[in-house]
């Protein structure tokens, strides 16, 4: 029978375990499948490890060392000793609809495509998280991209985690390990210049959790800006605007520093006064199509996005064509 190869990156996730492994369970494959699922764990120190050994028979796992502990290495270390035809990442914080899988099958058959997935859509745990998922969602912060756009299906850049025939690996490669973050978008756009191509499909369904705290959200989306400039620097220009803007926004808001002190206070005042009120109609945007409960924290949820993004982005483009090398802070996945 033909296989199907779940690979699951994996560190420090004990909190998400169960469910994750409760939804993997009940996949329902087309008939005449079977699959397999390898979790590669990066030498977690809160019981994850422990964990899935214990539970390993129940749910049917195979765990792995990823001595890196990085999602590239992860997936390269599953990806090197699946078995199946075709190969479905999937993350342990994010919950899958019963036919996630075969709706990836269904849509790699149908497309011909080099990588299929479905679109990422964000489903928060209290009001926090609720809010982190409300404003991910949103075009103020997505800037448009597809991948985001939970009605859409068609031919894209890059997809949420993915799905892809073996030979997709063979001709493009594995993933990156020299990258922390982003190694799935500039996988995908190995793909699309190399001739390959990508479908999104709204009907592959799936729940990603958001980070519940603001410290948590503004370290991921550090690191996410952080090495996008690598990406950059490795293809030579391969960035959209919206990776730009908000290392723009934190290099205004910098910039006025200098013209308040000196006394100008109006000049000083232009860029700080035009973002605050772009994140009040941002926010009031946001919670008037979710929850209005959310509203004082998009006021905070929504800078955090765009100044942890935008520095990160600004400290990766100094030490990417700078120093010609990431600094070890930035080596580590954040939690």
């Amino acid at each position: 029978m033909p296989t199907v190869s779940v690979i699951v990156p994996c560190r420090n996730e004990r909190a998400h375990l169960e469910a994750f492994c409760t939804s993997l369970r009940a996949q329902q494959l087309p008939e005449g499948w079977t699959m397999e699922v390898l979790v590669a764990d990066g030498h977690s120190d809160d019981g994850s490890r422990a964990w899935l050994e214990d539970h390993a028979q129940r749910f049917g796992l195979r765990v792995i060392d990823n001595p890196q502990r990085i999602v590239s290495s992860g997936l390269n270390r599953a990806l090197a000793v699946s078995r199946g035809e075709v190969i479905v990442r999937m993350d342990v914080h994010t919950t899958y609809a019963t036919d996630y899988i075969a709706q990836c099958l269904a849509a790699l058959q149908a497309s011909g495509a080099d990588n299929v997935g479905g679109p990422w859509r964000a489903q928060g745990e209290g009001e926090l998280s609720s809010a982190i998922a409300a404003a991910f969602q949103s075009r103020w912060l997505a800037g448009g991209a597809r991948s985001r756009q939970l009605d859409y299906t068609g031919w894209v850049d890059t997809v949420y985690l993915g799905c892809w025939p073996r030979a997709t690996f063979e001709r493009f490669g594995d993933f990156d390990e020299t990258l922390v973050r982003n190694q799935d978008d500039e996988h995908n756009l190995r793909i699309t210049r190399g001739g390959g191509r990508i479908w999104q499909s709204a009907a592959i369904r799936c729940a990603y959790r958001p980070r519940n705290s603001l410290g948590a959200l503004w370290r991921q989306y550090q690191q996410y800006g952080y090495w996008k400039p690598f990406v950059i620097r490795k293809h030579r220009g391969a960035a959209s605007w919206r990776h730009w803007v908000p290392a723009a926004l934190v290099w205004g808001l910098v910039g006025s520093l200098p013209a308040a002190w000196l006394g100008a206070a109006w000049v000083g005042a232009l860029v700080p006064g035009l973002y605050l009120a772009a994140v009040w109609v941002a926010a009031l945007c946001i919670a008037a199509r979710s929850r209005w409960a959310h509203l004082p924290w998009l006021l905070l949820v929504i800078p955090t996005y765009h100044l942890s993004y935008g520095l990160g982005f600004l400290l990766g483009a100094f030490d990417a064509w700078g120093r010609g090398r990431p600094r070890a802070s930035m080596g580590r996945l954040s939690r």
